[in-house]
């Protein structure tokens, strides 16, 4: 706005004043309507920056009044001179000053910047040293003060292994804190559980940790990882069987392998990637054991090695004329008889699976019954090992009771019913070979009938002399263990509990006062949980031996998968005759191998992981191990800084 002077009336000049206000109708309402007389205006609205850099809007307003006024409101004045070359010097010292401000600013922003820099170089090494303050203090806050107040007391776990390591570490605290008072570590008697603790490292803490997902074990008790670095990647291999597959798997564990220290200074925060890392001597064994059940099967991306050549021979089938070339030509189905001379050579394929089944039109019937015999098998030895090992426990608790009233008729019970049904399938592979197939029986039924007591099935000859006598014996037998595992073992504790309840009663004298003797003996609950103990383990044993079955269901279907994969993809490429077929199979290649990971290695093997994940905290642990413990978790800076302990 451009002011002009002008005098008041009573002849004395006014001064000029501008003032800058936030546009509020209370504020110009109540001047105007005091001032009316004696003030003059000329307001104009603008949008102007507020502290928070947002756009506010607000007047610029030029009054003529007399200043006093302007106390009350306590307005900001700012003087305005009357002539306009000292306005233009006013305004050019106004400039002046708000570049030197910027100036100021700017610096101060920069020097801010520069500050923060330094800083943050040094934030990682604040926060490592809050946590192992936070961390001390709190291990602090649960010991105790001596009497004295000049030693502390505390109540730890610690292994035996490593008592000298503690207090060489006790006497080095002792000598750099300058303390006159030697530490002291006496053991002491407590009720308490101790906590379980595993010894680990790089290489076996993945398989350990398999086993605390389901369960830390008692104190004492039976520890599985040991056993189950083998049979983890091996029944995994057995569902995932490709010696393709098995190498692609064995490159990329042997590449986080290789190259551990760098991927371990680089950990990220991908909770994937940590567990794929963390799980890389897993899957180290799960490759090598996918090659080696991959050359069981014979099986390499769908396709089969002829390394020590077929045990089968199709040229005699032609010299002796049950073949001819125009009946070649005409297609159809041609079946090799192991009697003509010369077709079967007499000996099996030395390592694995014949080459020639890969060709066969019925590979599916001979690989489904093979592989399921071999899941029945492995599940059933899985099983009686799970059962071996309860004894251990047994052994080492002193539960001589256990030893007679549990494992013995359990192993009974499943070496009798299942046990036989394995030397079944072995006697049946031994005593019938290629020729004589066609008068092989029925397993499956010869099982079924030894429950029914029914042996006049003229159409299933036995597989041995006195069959009928043997499994009438065992029936029985295992009938037996049934009431041997439920009834026994109540009535004896029972008994033991009366027995120890009468020598406390006689140990008290009769003018004394009565002794209260806490009694927590329950033969209703000891006999309810026999009964489900007893029932569990019976019918545990028929559901779990069907449920090694997946490894054959899975084991299939990992085969026909890649070989559909090779059917209907890659082959397509093969088909290709001309130059064009280079860049074609280029092409074909890149999807077949897409597919191949994503499909077959990444979707299959956590498949198949998860399986064999089933099978050993179901079917195998459940036969030893309770899990029912806690961890032992040692102060550990290391632990506290990475987050993986509070």
């Amino acid at each position: 706005t451009k002011l002009s002077p002008c005098r008041h009336a009573r002849g004395k000049a006014m001064c000029f004043e501008v003032d800058i206000l936030q546009l509020q109708s209370a504020w110009a309402g109540r001047l105007l309507g005091i001032l009316a007389a004696d003030v003059q205006n000329n307001c104009q609205s603008l949008p102007m920056p507020d502290i928070t850099n947002a756009w506010a809007q607000q007047s610029v307003s030029a009054y003529f009044f007399w200043s006093c006024f302007l106390a009350s409101f306590r307005a900001t004045v700012y003087p305005c001179p009357e002539s306009a070359g000292e306005r233009r010097e006013m305004a050019a010292g106004v400039n002046t000053r708000i570049e030197d401000l910027n100036t100021v600013i700017i610096q101060t922003e920069s020097h801010r910047q520069g500050l923060l820099k330094e800083a943050s170089t040094k934030l990682w090494s604040w926060q490592i040293k809050v946590k192992k303050m936070k961390a001390i203090y709190h291990i602090l806050n649960s010991c105790n003060i001596d009497v004295t107040q000049q030693c502390v007391i505390a109540e730890i776990w610690f292994p035996v292994l490593d008592t000298g390591r503690i207090k060489r570490a006790l006497y080095q605290g002792m000598e750099r804190s300058g303390s006159t008072i030697n530490p002291i570590l006496t053991a002491i008697q407590t009720k308490m559980a101790p906590p379980t603790f595993n010894r680990t490292n790089k290489f076996t803490v993945g398989f350990q940790n398999i086993v605390n997902a389901y369960g830390v074990g008692n104190y004492r008790e039976m520890n599985p990882a040991p056993y189950t670095i083998i049979t983890f990647p091996f029944l995994f291999a057995v569902m995932f069987g490709d010696c393709g597959h098995g190498a692609v798997m064995l490159s990329f564990a042997l590449w986080m392998v290789q190259n551990e220290k760098s991927l371990l200074a680089q950990k990220g925060n991908s909770e994937i990637w940590n567990t794929f890392f963390g799980g890389r001597y897993l899957i180290l064994l799960m490759g090598i054991f996918s090659i080696y059940t991959g050359f069981i099967y014979n099986d390499c991306f769908a396709k089969s090695f002829n390394i020590f050549g077929s045990s089968w021979h199709v040229r005699p089938m032609f010299d002796k004329g049950e073949w001819t070339e125009s009946e070649i030509h005409n297609g159809g189905s041609f079946q090799l008889n192991p009697k003509t001379a010369g077709v079967y050579s007499g000996n099996p394929y030395p390592f694995g699976i014949d080459p020639i089944w890969n060709i066969a039109s019925n590979k599916l019937t001979f690989l489904n019954s093979y592989k399921m015999k071999m899941s029945v098998i492995m599940g059933i030895t899985h099983m009686v090992f799970g059962v071996v090992l309860s004894i251990f426990n047994h052994i080492y608790f002193r539960k001589t009771i256990n030893i007679i009233l549990q494992f013995i008729p359990e192993m009974i019970f499943m070496l009798s019913l299942f046990g036989y049904l394995v030397f079944m399938i072995i006697f049946k592979w031994c005593q019938y070979d290629v020729h004589h197939a066609g008068d092989a029986p029925s397993i499956l039924i010869h099982f079924i009938n030894m429950f029914l007591f029914s042996y006049g099935d003229p159409t299933n000859r036995p597989l041995y002399e006195h069959q009928q006598e043997v499994q009438t014996f065992l029936v029985i037998f295992a009938l037996i263990a049934i009431p041997w595992m439920l009834l026994i073992k109540p009535f004896i504790l029972r008994a033991n509990h009366q027995k120890q309840q009468r020598m406390v009663s006689t140990k008290v004298p009769h003018d004394s006062e009565p002794l209260w003797v806490q009694d927590c003996f329950n033969f209703g609950d000891i006999f309810v949980h026999q009964c489900i103990h007893t029932i569990e383990y019976c019918l545990g044993c028929i559901s779990n031996t069907a449920s090694y079955l997946r490894l054959w269901a899975l084991s299939l279907a990992h085969a026909q998968l890649s070989e559909v994969l090779w059917t209907m993809v890659f082959h397509i490429g093969l088909t290709f005759n001309n130059w064009a077929g280079l860049i074609v199979i280029f092409i074909i290649f890149a999807i077949f191998a897409a597919l191949t990971v994503a499909i077959l290695l990444i979707m299959e093997g956590l498949s198949a992981f998860l399986h064999a994940l089933r099978l050993h905290w179901v079917e195998f642990q459940n036969k030893f191990y309770a899990g029912a413990g806690y961890a032992f978790t040692p102060f550990c800076f290391r632990t506290i800084i990475e987050g993986t302990e509070e």
